[in-house]
């Protein structure tokens, strides 16, 4: 491989190609087609609930509800929105033209192929989920997803296993939160032998649809790998000692790993035939939504932090120097083999924003931000803690709990003190919800080594289109908010790294991935804009941020 930083390409993007960008969110399959200018040609997407209600999900996912904490999707339901989507999107752009597709999956979902799966063929007559059912492609029809909680025992098996949550951490990335893949395939060869026995391969969102694009068993690339407590942060290849503390056998069924800009494969003959994509068409390998959001935002600047508010809410950041930490993940940066990048995540994203929209403001978002101009700054010292789904940050169970921190204005941490209470009036409701989810955000990326107050946050996902939530942001964080002209950052990112990949496969060798976008991005997709010019953060933000911290790690402590 070639220095990373190596001179600049001398291959160029060909004016007529395509290159395409698919997310495979918790919720949706999003597309994104950039052509050589990358400027955006097409766009279109799947919604599971209404575009695909057989399958039941309610969020794009399912709750067991014989066992608390279980939630899964049907990977059938995933190859059927690939189908229906690439169906609408022919309509927009001329697939023949995509030179490479690339795409952005849900991180931590574990999908189970039976043995036979990765060498059937596929007709093109016929769509993929009724093919994959009949043929028995999958040991067993439902998937956990990040969003699953159900493996607390495993995670406590696997850290013992490893020395301790810390050393797992050093050496993975992170330590065993339940969302983790390798807990997950360590409960499912527990509880469900006959399934895991049956298994030929395992597969991550990403490397299932990879999978399903290029006809056989793609690779799991290194940067959505860093998930699932099995790879050395360091060497970026598979530990034998972690790989034998979830399951037996496990390393024949992950496979080799692979580098994100890496070539999974062409494109397979379903789809030359079926969608008319050219047979020369690459896949590249696909990663995480989060990796992929990264590279969708350029985010390349260790000053900058971004901020994604979707089903789940994200903080990440680039650096040369990650130090593991329990509370954050670090992943290699998809872009630049040379850097990490180090994530925060949090469960209680969108959705449990929505429930407080509907609870106290009318179901209006109007009526929300309204109530977020009523009140004032840090909320008088009013904190929520709202948890729909089990928390990942604090490690906590679902409910709500709020509090009144008593003489916030003395200016002292020791004089303050926390009364718990039953229930705000609905406008402290409304901005309890939101700073308290900044004041987490900001506590917690100061613990893992993130600048704080940052240079800017570039701001993503559904919320970042709020200007009033914007505005709570920067004022918590202290600095300038911008957005992408793109919400869809994960999708986006997706397709420029087809283009990165294509161009390291012209080339042979890593090429950076700034020569994608170099000169381009003043009027292309990727420019930013300003949203909230600068916060103002005053030393009560300080001292309200340690008290979230501080009454977060107690009631963690007693759940």
């Amino acid at each position: 491989m070639a220095d990373a930083g190596g001179g600049c390409c001398s291959v160029r993007l060909p004016d007529d190609s395509l290159f395409l960008g698919l997310d495979c969110s918790t919720q949706s399959l999003k597309a994104t087609v950039l052509d050589a200018g990358l400027a955006v040609v097409a766009t279109d997407s799947v919604h599971f609930d209404t575009d695909l209600p057989h399958y039941g999900t309610q969020g794009g996912v399912r709750r067991d509800p014989a066992e608390h904490g279980r939630i899964v999707s049907p990977p059938l339901m995933w190859a059927e929105a690939l189908d229906l989507l690439l169906a609408r999107l022919r309509r927009r752009a001329d697939l023949r033209r995509v030179a490479a597709v690339s795409g952005s999956a849900q991180q931590h979902g574990s999908v189970y192929w039976a043995r036979g799966a990765g060498t059937a063929a596929l007709d093109p007559s016929r769509g993929l989920a009724p093919q994959l059912a009949g043929a028995g492609a999958l040991a067993t029809p439902e998937s956990p997803v990040w969003m699953d909680s159900s493996t607390a025992a495993q995670c406590q098996e696997v850290e013992a296993a490893m020395g301790g949550a810390l050393r797992l951490a050093a050496l993975t990335g992170c330590r065993a939160h339940e969302r983790c893949t390798g807990p997950q395939i360590r409960k499912m060869w527990q509880t469900r032998p006959e399934v895991y026995g049956a298994t030929e391969r395992v597969s991550l969102v990403s490397s299932f649809m990879a999978s399903l694009l290029i006809g056989g068993y793609a690779c799991i690339d290194q940067t959505d790998g860093a998930g699932m407590n099995i790879m050395d942060i360091n060497t970026r290849q598979l530990r034998e000692d972690a790989l034998q503390a979830m399951a037996p056998n496990l390393e024949e069924r992950i496979g080799k790993l692979a580098p994100a800009h890496a070539v999974a494969g062409k494109i397979a003959p379903y789809f030359v035939q079926r969608y008319q994509f050219a047979s020369s068409c690459l896949v590249i390998q696909w990663s995480g939504d989060n990796p992929n959001s990264l590279a969708g935002l350029t985010l390349s600047n260790p000053g900058d932090l971004a901020i994604s508010l979707g089903t789940s809410d994200t903080v990440f950041g680039v650096t040369d120097s990650p130090e593991p930490t329990l509370e954050g993940n670090i992943f290699p940066n998809p872009v630049d083999p040379r850097t990490y990048m180090v994530l925060l995540c949090y469960k209680n994203g969108s959705l449990t924003r929505e429930d407080l929209r509907n609870r106290y403001a009318e179901r209006s978002w109007d009526i929300f931000n309204r109530l977020l101009e009523e009140t004032s700054p840090l909320n008088g010292g009013r904190l929520g803690f709202y948890y729909k789904e089990h928390e990942i940050l604090p490690p906590l169970p679902v409910g709500f709990h709020r509090y009144v921190v008593k003489n916030l204005t003395s200016g002292s941490l020791h004089e303050m003190a926390e009364e718990e209470v039953d229930e705000f009036d609905p406008a402290s409701e409304v901005r309890a919800i939101i700073e308290g989810q900044f004041l987490s955000m900001r506590g917690h990326a100061e613990q893992c080594g993130l600048p704080v107050p940052p240079k800017r946050i570039i701001a993503t996902g559904g919320a970042s289109s709020n200007p009033t939530i914007l505005k709570i942001m920067a004022s918590i964080f202290g600095c300038p908010v911008y957005t992408s002209q793109r919400s869809d950052s994960a999708s986006l990112g997706a397709a420029l790294r087809a283009a990165h990949g294509w161009l390291c496969n012209q080339q042979d060798e890593f090429v950076p991935f700034s020569n994608v976008y170099s000169g381009r991005d003043d009027g292309s997709s990727l420019s930013m804009k300003l949203a909230v010019p600068f916060g103002d953060c005053k030393r009560d933000t300080e001292l309200l941020i340690h008290c979230w911290l501080r009454r977060g790690w107690r009631l963690s402590r007693s759940s």
